[in-house]
């Protein structure tokens, strides 16, 4: 099967919400649009990750700064003509998760969200028609204390992540996956600083995030092992 024509980077951050992130979601959006990518999913760090979002404004609040990085690349998206999904990174302890197909009113109606258990928000993401993608399971990093592993409670498991710096962890999750049958998916885990760029493709352009979480469970998509910046 060729590579499909359409490239979509899945793991993808900002300085707007994200501490650890050093471009801009314009930037981001440029920097995608000149590569030939089709689109981007942004997936800042969530409340409970590294986030640069205060912790003492009001939750609505909280959630609208969360999603500027977002807002500011699909407004530039929509200019160049680049597509800009939404999605975010949960973390629980140094376990993370990435997240498909809410909003951000879904975001302002939970803000229980904080309270949940990797399991509970397996199940309240599927109640809500989202994909819950364990992100780079195997990553050895002075703040992962332990590596956790939750087949059950996810829909895939990102088997190739540039952030990795290592292959050995991605061969590590694509066996994970393979073992107990789940789907793979691939990103850069960008910050702004990488050296090789990776997602997914697709052989039609995405409508939206729907479109990219039904062409997943669908098996319909190739990951990109990796593209020089």
């Amino acid at each position: 099967m060729q590579l499909g024509q359409f490239r979509y980077e899945t793991h993808l951050h900002t300085t707007e919400a994200s501490a650890c992130a050093h471009v801009s979601g314009k930037e981001q959006a440029r920097r995608y649009r000149d590569a030939g990518y089709t689109g981007i999913i942004v997936t800042d760090h969530f409340f409970n990750g590294n986030t640069c979002v205060p912790d003492y404004l009001p939750w609505e609040q909280r959630v609208d700064w969360f999603c500027l990085g977002y807002e500011n690349a699909r407004e530039e998206g929509d200019r160049i003509g680049l597509s800009v999904f939404f999605g975010w990174e949960a973390r629980f302890g140094s376990t993370e998760f990435l997240i498909y197909g809410l909003d951000k009113q879904w975001l302002k109606n939970h803000p229980e969200i904080m309270s949940w258990s990797v399991e509970e928000q397996y199940r309240r993401v599927h109640e809500a028609g989202g994909l819950v993608v364990h992100a780079h399971p195997f990553r050895e990093r002075s703040y992962i204390k332990e590596i956790r592993l939750f087949p059950k409670a996810v829909d895939a498991v990102e088997a190739i992540n540039i952030g990795n710096g290592n292959k050995e962890f991605d061969d590590k999750a694509a066996e994970y996956a393979m073992q107990h049958g789940l789907l793979m998916t691939a990103g850069t885990d960008s910050h702004g600083i990488e050296h090789k760029r990776s997602g997914v493709t697709f052989k039609h352009r995405l409508e939206d995030i729907n479109d990219f979480i039904t062409s997943i469970r669908a098996d319909d998509y190739e990951l990109i092992q990796g593209l020089p910046v």
